[in-house]
């Protein structure tokens, strides 16, 4: 009696068995209840699978978190999740969610640093971010390059434009950190290869002129031009005589016009008044405009003037610049 009760609990075990393997089975393969739109799931730091799945399970996307829980041990994934957050899109099966989550394929976020904006724009597109976790906010620029591992370096000028893809809860410091890099290694890869004769010292020379040029056109195609204007002037020991400056040098106070007054301006950044570079840069140069003060147009311009529609006219004597500033300046 005994030995066929024994029988009977072997038979009903080995069914049990079966049928579980089978219902297991069933669940790996049959998609989870994601809505038609999809799903943006954060898997925070130092999350379990078992808070994974009961968290699934609360949302009522997985119908039996037991089994994520022993797939998840059973195939190694378990201690392998990664955080972030992850796009869950319907027809995402226990595997396939076990495989994303363990991927680290985190939903990337970006940001576009614009060519000519100046560190305070910079410091507003960055704090405005909602992905970006501000950790650097009221302190001074000054203290803002400390944390980054310059202490002694000006900010303008230092951060390269481009856009920039990042996970969810990247911190300012990492963003601009990285920022940083990328125009570092552009000045690296650029300065060795520069024009022979250049009237340009060191990188930071370079990077400061490449801002001013920034500044001057919004046409790629004139930057080589410009800076090659701006390259003759300083080996004649010219002023440089730009705008940009000027307007830099006002600060708040500037409200889109530049009086005579200005001009007079008594600020080393004024270059109506001084010669030479500016003492830092005055915006974020773009790589194009780095390369093309390392290799400026040849030909004999020392002055433009703006036509009004975004290009230049240059002339070689003043007399030629005097005549195109009436012309599509004073509109005489």
């Amino acid at each position: 009696m005994a030995q066929r009760f024994i029988g009977l609990a072997i038979i009903l075990a080995s069914f049990l068995f079966a049928w579980l393997i089978m219902d297991v089975d069933n669940f790996i393969d049959s998609p989870l209840q994601i809505p038609a739109e999809g799903e943006v799931y954060e898997l925070r730091p130092g999350s379990t699978i078992s808070t994974l799945a009961n968290d699934l399970h609360k949302k009522g996307y997985l119908g039996k978190p037991l089994y994520l829980r022993l797939l998840a041990r059973w195939d190694g994934s378990a201690t392998k999740i990664k955080a972030g957050e992850y796009q869950l899109d319907p027809g995402l099966n226990p595997r396939d969610l076990l495989n994303l989550l363990t991927s680290g394929k985190v939903i990337s976020y970006s940001l576009t640093l614009i060519e000519g904006w100046n560190f305070q724009q910079v410091l507003q597109a960055v704090g405005q971010h909602s992905a970006l976790t501000r950790t650097l906010k009221d302190l001074t620029p000054g203290e803002i390059m400390k944390e980054l591992g310059y202490p002694d370096e000006h900010p303008e000028g230092r951060f390269l434009p481009d856009t920039y893809h990042f996970p969810r809860g990247t911190t300012d410091k990492a963003f601009l950190g990285r920022a940083r890099r990328a125009m570092q290694k552009i000045l690296e890869r650029e300065w060795p290869e520069r024009q022979e004769g250049l009237p340009l010292k060191t990188p930071y020379g370079a990077l400061i002129l490449a801002s001013i040029v920034e500044k001057e056109t919004g046409l790629a195609s004139e930057r080589p031009a410009i800076a090659g204007v701006f390259i003759r002037r300083l080996k004649k020991g010219m002023k440089l005589q730009t705008d940009p400056t000027v307007i830099y040098a006002m600060g708040d106070e500037y409200k889109g016009n530049i009086r005579r007054r200005d001009l007079k301006r008594d600020n080393p950044y004024n270059t109506y008044v001084y010669k030479g570079l500016t003492p830092t840069p005055i915006s974020m140069p773009g790589a194009d405009a780095i390369r093309s003060v390392l290799h400026p147009e040849d030909g004999n311009a020392l002055y433009f003037v703006a036509r009004g529609d975004g290009s230049h006219q240059f002339s070689a004597t003043l007399k030629e610049h005097n005549r195109a500033v009436r012309k599509y300046q004073l509109k005489r």
